[in-house]
């Protein structure tokens, strides 16, 4: 904990570096991926901060859409798309994944309830190797599901009809930092 709580300190030194953010946040996508320590969006991107909208989640589920049970994770999509007029929104898998890997395993998870009730919301569940410790095929398949799943939100399927709107599969490889983009030519994920 010490190297993060001096990194804090130090980082606050730097005020003119960061003195234009008090203006507002225009990011041009919304990033939703996993909550995995491993995972960190704007190391991957080389997003400046401002630069990206992050939702992260367990597995980087995209839970299905309702009005009158809204969720963070719903709302957190409606503000990037609606207030801060996002133009891509990119969900990124990623190799190694616990989420997955338990799901395509069929892990019991009575011993963590709350994981075991927010990872049914991952349907279908993700097929793929049992073995493969990557558990790449069923994260790309997971990544793929959780894209249908966007649009099926009533403001997405809007934006993407007016063209408004661009909707991203990735898959970070976390044991080699590399990312493949899914092409819905090939219907591959092809390096960047």
């Amino acid at each position: 904990m010490q190297p993060l709580i001096d990194n804090a300190r130090m980082f606050g030194q730097r005020p003119e570096e960061f003195a234009r953010l008090a203006e507002g946040q225009s990011p041009q996508v919304l990033f939703i991926t996993c909550s995995d320590s491993r995972v960190v969006p704007a190391l991957i991107t080389g997003a400046r901060p401002g630069e990206l909208f992050e939702l992260r989640t367990a597995g980087n589920i995209v839970p299905p859409y309702t009005s009158e049970h809204p969720t963070s994770e719903a709302a957190t999509i409606e503000y990037a798309v609606e207030v801060l007029g996002v133009r891509d929104i990119v969900v990124c898998g990623h190799s190694h994944c616990g989420a997955v890997g338990a799901l395509v395993r069929g892990d019991d998870l009575d011993a963590v309830p709350a994981v075991r009730d927010w990872l049914a919301n991952a349907t279908p569940r993700p097929t793929g190797a049992a073995v493969d410790p990557e558990v790449a095929e069923g994260v790309q398949a997971h990544v793929l599901t959780q894209l249908l799943r966007l649009r099926s939100y009533p403001f997405i399927e809007k934006k993407l009809k007016e063209r408004q709107l661009a909707l991203h599969a990735w898959y970070y490889e976390v044991h080699k930092g590399a990312v493949r983009a899914h092409s819905t030519e090939t219907d591959a994920f092809e390096a960047l």
